[in-house]
């Protein structure tokens, strides 16, 4: 039951509803229910997260705003009102408004914040104006969080060096993300042919999830899916939805890979795909810790990887569990696949790699990062 008596821990979040940061977050509450303190998940009304079934000690608090632009005055009015004694956010503009709402509201209200995608990266992707402004932004505001959270020693570097975090308030934790559901789910059926028991061993499958945006560089993929082709039969599954679609499409037209290609959309359920897939690629030009990436290992599918800043070839131990391919490679890729496909590893050893990202683990870190200890929920206290 949710301890009343208490003040909450706000969870302040405004999400696409399938993104990285969801799972981050759906992980994080469902290990949060074992502790005797009360949270509140405070959302923008028409964002995520979305999660169906939230544990008792926490409730939904949707404020009244519809941009994260505009949501300075709602959660000022939350914190009034509700006083929690500590705010964790994620993403740069919630980020702001937490520190700004904090310094208008609750002085001394402990905040954490989370930036998920590295900064450098992140900056030079912008136009030379914009990446000057958010850069400023992050100087001014990131040294007064109370813990900074990083996902990976490459972002942690980051917001020191870029953002003038000091070290002390600097916390590497890598994401929640093997859980006892993700590893349940992992043993149904996708029910796709390709993936079925009785599926044709000569044509290996190759799994690709995330966003179809440009950041995600599947061109990259197909064109190295296409020179596999040319050596062996395979067969390409991307699992995602997003703009990018129609010109991953005409590609593989222009590619003749159409035929061994399919693009299903988003999946609820990736990883029961992931654990039938026989390798697992991930061609990002940048990225936070690269989840997706934990989540295939986890599912004891081998994997490769680009050598995107940061955290990816630090999860295949810079080689040890999983090829690293420079980014935008295509021949470099086809012939990690290859590799992976002709040698994988066991798939006991790419589970251990995944060891730092248990969920529970990630989320003691997190409660420490926040100045609260973890007792479990009883009636013993």
């Amino acid at each position: 039951m949710r301890n009343r008596a208490k003040h909450p821990v706000a969870l302040f979040f405004a999400t696409s509803g399938h993104s990285g940061v969801d799972r981050v977050v759906a992980n994080l509450v469902q290990e949060f229910a074992d502790v005797d303190q009360p949270f509140d998940l405070v959302t923008i009304c028409g964002h995520g997260p979305y999660i169906d079934e939230l544990p008792d000690n926490v409730r939904h608090v949707p404020l009244r705003a519809a941009h994260r632009n505009t949501v300075l005055p709602a959660l000022i009015a939350y914190l009034l009102r509700h006083r929690p004694r500590a705010l964790y956010t994620a993403s740069h503009r919630l980020n702001r408004a937490a520190l700004l709402a904090r310094a208008l509201a609750r002085p001394r209200m402990p905040v954490a914040i989370r930036m998920g995608m590295s900064v450098a990266a992140t900056l030079e992707a912008l136009p030379r104006r914009r990446a000057r402004r958010l850069r400023r932004s992050m100087q001014r505001w990131y040294p007064r969080a109370d813990a900074v959270i990083a996902p990976s020693a490459g972002v942690g570097e980051d917001l020191r060096r870029l953002a003038g975090v000091a070290q002390p308030h600097l916390h590497v934790i890598p994401n929640p993300i093997v859980t006892p559901a993700l590893l349940q789910q992992a043993t149904e059926d996708p029910h796709h042919p390709w993936l079925a028991d009785h599926r044709d061993p000569a044509a290996p499958v190759i799994l690709g999830t995330g966003s179809l945006e440009p950041r995600k560089d599947f061109a990259t993929l197909l064109r190295a899916f296409a020179r596999l082709r040319q050596q062996r039969p395979a067969r390409l599954i991307i699992l995602g939805e997003g703009r990018e679609r129609p010109a991953l499409e005409g590609l593989a037209t222009e590619l003749n890979i159409m035929d061994d290609l399919c693009l299903p959309g988003f999946q609820g359920n990736p990883y029961a795909w992931m654990a039938r897939a026989d390798a697992f690629a991930l061609t990002s030009r940048r990225e936070g810790s690269g989840a997706v990436l934990v989540e295939a290992l986890a599912c004891g599918t081998p994997a490769v990887t680009t050598d995107c800043p940061t955290g990816p070839a630090d999860i295949l131990g810079h080689g040890q569990q999983g090829p690293v391919v420079p980014m935008g490679d295509d021949a470099a890729l086809a012939e990690a696949l290859q590799q992976v496909l002709d040698s994988p590893p066991s798939a006991d050893t790419l589970r251990q790699a995944t060891t730092p990202f248990d969920a529970a683990r990630s989320a003691r870190a997190y409660l420490a990062a926040l100045g609260l200890a973890h007792p479990p929920a009883s009636s013993d206290h």
